[in-house]
Order: C-alpha cells, then structure tokens, then sequence
C-alpha cells in the first residue's frame, strides 16, 4: 500500500476487498464480529454522552444501518421505552441469535433485524444511526448510503452519523492513527465534522449540528430531510 500509493489492500492481497473477503471466509468472519462487539460497550458510552439531553419523543422508528450485533440500538431501546427499532446488517452478522444484544437486554419485542445491503436499499424508518459505517467507505460510496436512507426516511426525519472526527492539526487524536488503519484496509478515511456535514449536504440533508462526547473521542454529526 505505501509502495503503490493505493487504498484498498486487502483487494490486491486477497483478491477481495475487506467486506467481501470477511464473507466468504467464516472463521475470519468469526474473530471480526468478535472485534467488532468488542468495541461496542465504549463505543456506546461516547455516543451515548454525545446524545445526552437530545430530545427522542418525537422519534418513534430508529434503524440501525450496519449495527452489527445492536449494542447501540438496544441501549437506545432500554433508555427510550416508546421506541421501535430495527438494524439492517449482512446475513452473516445476525443469523446467529445468541449473540445479538436485544434478548440480553431484554428489548427483543422492540428490535427487528433485516438481513440486507445498505448500497441496495434499508428498511423505512423515521431516524437512522450509524456507528462507525461511512469511516469504511470513500465519499461517492457514502453519498450513495446517504442517498438510500434520505429516499426512505419519514418527512422531517433525522440521521446520526457517529464518528471519530478527526480535529485540527495541533491536537493529538486517535481518529488520526485509526485514519491509517483506514487507508490500508478499505476506500474510506476518518473525517472532520465539516466533511461529515459536505457528505450530508451533497445526499440532499440539512445539516443541523454535531453533538460531541465528553471524552471528544466520538461525536455524531445530524441532519434532517
């Protein structure tokens, strides 16, 4: 990758890019969702913090877009009792119930999983999350995710794009050593809240506000159609 200056490394050393290589081999398959839950409890804390205070009675249909297995939805769901929600992930993430977090948690009657492709299509829904999705894709790749949710989505209704944002250029951040991780494996890069809110306003959104975590490592930028 640094030789040939090119992203994607994993297409040129598997033949296959990440997403579809974790796929076609199970037990890689295996260890990523592992990796990937794993980050889900923190990774909730910080989104969590950013969206403290923000008004949910007015939502009634949350869809989780590439959730993974619903640690963030769920939480969601236990917090905001009048919720319903559902997460559209590939077949390979859900297919085992044991290890998705809505019986855990005990919101199973309120979470619905969709087994499908967010470049083809995602359930309706009057507000859409996504936790750490468009970091993996370049920016047509996310406009076209954007655009699917903005077709779906209820009048008036809202996205979260939760992020680490990357700051100026004086501050010490781990968005920018993960930016690295970005580079090598897939098409996209880590972004400042500016370029989530261009990504937003260039599918048609109004960009509203970027809420931020305490902490600063996550914030969750907004828009609205």
């Amino acid at each position: 990758m640094i030789i040939d200056g090119k992203q994607n490394a994993s297409l040129r050393e598997y033949g296959k890019k990440l997403f579809e290589y974790t796929v076609s081999n199970p037990p890689y398959t295996e260890g990523f969702n592992e990796a990937m839950s794993s980050y889900s409890s923190i990774q909730t804390v910080w989104i969590s913090e950013a969206l403290d205070g923000y008004d949910f009675s007015k939502i009634q249909h949350v869809c989780d877009v590439g959730g993974g297995q619903v640690h963030l939805l769920c939480s969601l769901l236990v917090k905001y009792p009048h919720l319903k929600g559902s997460v559209l992930e590939l077949d390979t993430v859900i297919k085992n119930k044991e290890l998705l977090w809505g019986k855990k948690m005990g919101v199973e009657n309120r979470c619905t999983y969709v087994a499908g492709d967010m470049f083809d299509d995602v359930p309706a829904a009057d507000a859409y999350i996504m936790k750490m999705i468009l970091h993996d894709w370049s920016d047509d790749e996310c406009i076209k995710i954007l655009s699917n949710i903005y077709r779906r989505v209820s009048n008036g209704g809202t996205v979260f794009i939760a992020e680490h944002l990357v700051p100026g250029p004086e501050k010490p951040h781990f968005s920018k050593l993960f930016d690295i991780h970005m580079m090598c494996v897939a098409s996209g890069k880590e972004r400042t809240a500016e370029e989530y809110a261009d990504l937003l306003k260039r599918a048609d959104w109004k960009f509203t506000k970027t809420l931020h975590s305490h902490s600063g490592l996550m914030g969750v930028t907004k828009g609205n159609k």
